[in-house]
This record gives structure tokens, C-alpha cells and sequence, in this order.
């Protein structure tokens, strides 16, 4: 990488990566490709994790858009509570790039804060945040797939992809038996790093077939 100060700005050593973004290896190779790339981006989207890089690709491959022909990289930042150190490093691009990110709701006040820190005013309201182009999953992505296919829908999916059976066994497990559907669908979907990647891609391309992308993807692929 070149040694210019746009350079300079996504030097994340190895370590750093691994004492501020979880410690998983995954997480750090996904990140440090999107950095390799950031000096060249027209824009950059911020998100929590690999699973939410995962479904914004294939929502852009579904919608017919080539992120990378396009020069729009996204990073996975490896958590919430890194938004603010990842905005700093981004800043001196800002004039540069365009900015959008994605988060959870419950992780929406710690993305305005990091906003606000870097940013001519606080973005007080969820729709100053998406003037800003953040858009925010409610509850998060996993959530909104769900919503928007519905539970017999996202069943349907396992049992095509062979996972049904695994997913009666857990729904039979004492903790989950008798709890509501979604909630059920939910916690399994998050109860592998494996398969949550696996149907971060699925599920978005069962939402686009349908017609039925959740909103913050589809305001986000705007933003950008």
C-alpha cells in the first residue's frame, strides 16, 4: 500500500485487530481485505459483522448492482463499540467518499454517538441518521429477514437447504419449547457463526425473489 496519508489512515496492525474486533479470525481477514480496498472506494458501508457484508452483497447482486465495479467496499467492523475508532480513521476521507453504515437497534445510540464525533451535529433522530446514510435493523438483521418472509417461509428454506430436521430437534429442547416462532427461527439462525452466514445470503435472496427486501437494506443500497 502506498505511504501516502490516505494510506496511512487504514493501517490496522494485526494485533489491533485482534485485541479490538473480537479476536475471531474470520472477522479480521474480512475486515482487512475491505481495508486493502478503502483507498480507491467512492464509498464505504460500516456494518457490525460479516453476516450483514454477506446479505448487503447479495442484496446488491439481487437489486443488479456491482459493488466492486462501482467502487463501493463494505466493511465489516467486527462490532458496534469500534464505530467510533473506524469514523476517525475514515475521516480524513470524508470529503472524499461517501459514508453509510448498518447497525442493530440496540447498538443504534453507540453508531450516533461515533456520528457525533465526527460529524457538525448530533444526529438526534433515526431519520437524521439516515440523512447521514446509517440505516438501523429493527431488531436486527436476522429480525428483519424473518419479518419480512415470515416464519413458514424461512422453514421452508431449511427444510430445501436439509436443515429442517436440526431445527425440529432444537425447537424440542427444553429452553425453546413452546416459545413463540419467530423468537425459535431467531435463535437457531444465531446459535452457528456457520449458519448465520450461510442463510445471511440465503435469506436475502428468498426476500428479493419475493419482493420483499426489508427496508434498511434496501435505503442503505440507495444511500450508496
Amino acid at each position: 500500500m502506498a505511504t501516502s496519508g490516505r494510506a496511512d489512515a487504514f493501517t490496522f496492525p494485526a494485533e489491533a485487530l485482534d485485541g479490538h474486533l473480537g479476536g475471531n479470525a474470520a472477522s479480521i481477514r474480512a475486515t482487512a481485505r475491505a481495508l486493502a480496498k478503502v483507498e480507491s472506494a467512492a464509498a464505504v458501508v460500516l456494518v457490525e459483522g460479516i453476516s450483514d457484508q454477506v446479505a448487503l452483497e447479495t442484496a446488491a447482486v439481487g437489486r443488479g448492482r456491482d459493488l466492486e465495479a462501482e467502487r463501493v467496499v463494505i466493511v465489516p467492523i467486527g462490532g458496534a463499540h469500534a464505530i467510533g475508532r473506524f469514523l476517525t480513521r475514515l475521516a480524513p476521507l470524508d470529503t472524499g467518499i461517501r459514508l453509510a453504515g448498518l447497525c442493530d437497534v440496540r447498538e443504534e445510540e453507540v453508531f450516533r454517538r461515533g456520528l457525533a464525533a465526527t460529524r457538525d451535529g448530533f444526529p438526534r433522530t433515526r431519520a437524521e441518521m439516515e440523512d447521514l446514510g446509517f440505516h438501523v435493523c429493527v431488531k436486527d438483521l436476522e429480525d428483519e429477514l424473518i419479518r419480512a418472509l415470515g416464519v413458514a417461509q424461512v422453514e421452508a428454506l431449511f427444510d430445501a437447504k436439509g436443515d429442517l430436521r436440526t431445527y425440529r430437534s432444537f425447537q424440542s429442547q427444553p429452553a425453546w419449547r413452546g416459545r413463540e416462532p419467530e423468537a425459535q427461527v431467531w435463535r437457531f439462525l444465531r446459535s452457528s457463526s456457520r449458519r448465520n452466514l450461510r442463510y445471511a445470503r440465503l435469506l436475502v435472496e428468498a426476500a428479493l425473489d419475493r419482493d420483499a427486501l426489508p427496508r434498511p437494506l434496501d435505503a442503505l443500497l440507495a444511500t450508496v
